[in-house]
């Protein structure tokens, strides 16, 4: 049986969507982690990550200005063991596929549920962290 997720992990959340945002916080916050930061920008998402240094970054890929992968690309060259998931809609597969060579360990289809979230951030626990 597995043991669930006990770890608490500091999670900075990159979505230009304010209600997807709030969505993604609630749900990090009800699964026990704690969310540093908030970017609504690819170039955000850098700055912050720099200062934050979260656990673990959800990257949404289509955002203004620098998207989601090449945010993800521009941390996981400067930050080895960056741990990013990106948030993607139906469609985008090929974004997720230059989101992984870029760096990113996981993604979640929206719309996701609370199941999918956790699914992925215990992956990434078990393999990276």
């Amino acid at each position: 049986m597995e043991e669930p997720n006990t770890t608490s992990l500091n999670v900075m959340i990159a979505e230009d969507s304010g209600i997807t945002g709030k969505k993604l916080k609630k749900m990090l916050e009800e699964l026990g982690h704690n969310v540093v930061g908030v970017a609504r920008t690819g170039e955000e998402a850098v700055e912050q990550y720099e200062k934050l240094n979260p656990d673990i970054v959800t990257m949404d890929i289509i955002m203004p200005g620098m998207n989601g992968v090449d945010a993800a690309r521009e941390i996981c060259s400067k930050f080895k063991d960056a741990c990013i998931i990106m948030i993607t809609s139906h469609g985008q597969k090929q974004m997720v596929i230059n989101a992984v060579k870029a760096g990113a360990r996981g993604f979640v289809i929206k719309p996701f549920k609370h199941e999918i979230l956790k699914s992925a951030i215990d992956q990434i626990v078990k393999k990276f962290l």
